[in-house]
């Protein structure tokens, strides 16, 4: 798979450019959306949850924030993943491509949208006056590793879903619920036992919580939560990627 997709780079990269500027075609605003959209959910859920349920965390609006962007990038790469074959039926049927090349392109253009994302968050932390420390430097690894939590849960979702296409409601769903599972707007590190241990199981609750910690209260990032995140994402790689090649023989038939 590595191998096709460093051939192929050069469509990757088309791909998901074409991608990104389809996804704003006609739209006023364009690529401004992508800074708008976490920041009108910032909006609402910090009024939620500073105004209407007070919040004692310590700048809550940069809690909220970074947790709605790296939600964001689950949501929108994945989401993306899961359309990328049958959203392009003349590839999959007319050319032959390696099938994974489609699903890897989506999850570029949710880089490149969650980056534009990190701008605005980082321009908030700037107008907070908050400067990160040296623990800034396990934000790239944990960024990294979303990305092959989001490819790999893609790599499944995306096949799955050229077959059945319930998948992409059911999925719905389940986002929906992560979203509250995940600790977007709550701090799970404030509790205890065996329910935090449950929610922690959660690689995208871990993932947001070790990324505040590190971004916003200069705590060191352990080395078992870091094992723990590449583990999971590594294996969910692996499982998407053999539902995806023993799927993929049928693609063309099906999309």
């Amino acid at each position: 798979m590595i191998q096709n997709l460093y051939k192929y780079r050069c469509l990757v990269k088309r791909l998901a450019v074409s991608d990104f500027n389809v996804r704003y075609k006609n739209s006023v605003l364009g690529f401004f959306w992508s800074l708008l959209d976490p920041l009108m959910m910032l909006m609402v859920l910090y009024i939620i949850f500073a105004d209407v349920f007070p919040s004692t965390q310590k700048n809550y609006h940069l809690f909220l924030l970074l947790g709605i962007v790296l939600w964001d990038f689950f949501t929108k790469g994945t989401s993306m993943g899961l359309s990328s074959i049958i959203s392009k039926p003349g590839l999959v049927r007319q050319v032959y491509i390696p099938r994974e090349i489609l699903i890897f392109s989506s999850s570029i253009t949710a880089l490149m949208m969650a980056v534009l994302e990190f701008g605005v968050f980082g321009a908030f932390m700037a107008s907070s006056g908050l400067i990160p420390t040296s623990t800034i430097i396990y934000f790239p690894f944990i960024f990294a590793n979303i990305f092959i939590l989001v490819f790999g849960t893609s790599l499944a979702l995306g096949a799955l879903n050229t077959y059945y296409r319930d998948i992409q409601y059911i999925w719905a769903v389940v986002l929906q619920a992560g979203f509250f599972a995940s600790g977007v707007f709550i701090n799970f590190s404030t509790y205890q036992g065996e329910l935090k241990n449950l929610l922690l199981l959660n690689p995208m609750a871990r993932i947001i919580l070790i990324s505040r910690d590190a971004l916003l209260y200069n705590i060191a990032v352990s080395s078992s939560d870091l094992i723990y995140c590449f583990a999971s994402s590594l294996v969910m790689l692996v499982i998407g990627y053999l539902i995806f090649i023993n799927l993929e023989p049928g693609f063309a038939e099906e999309v």
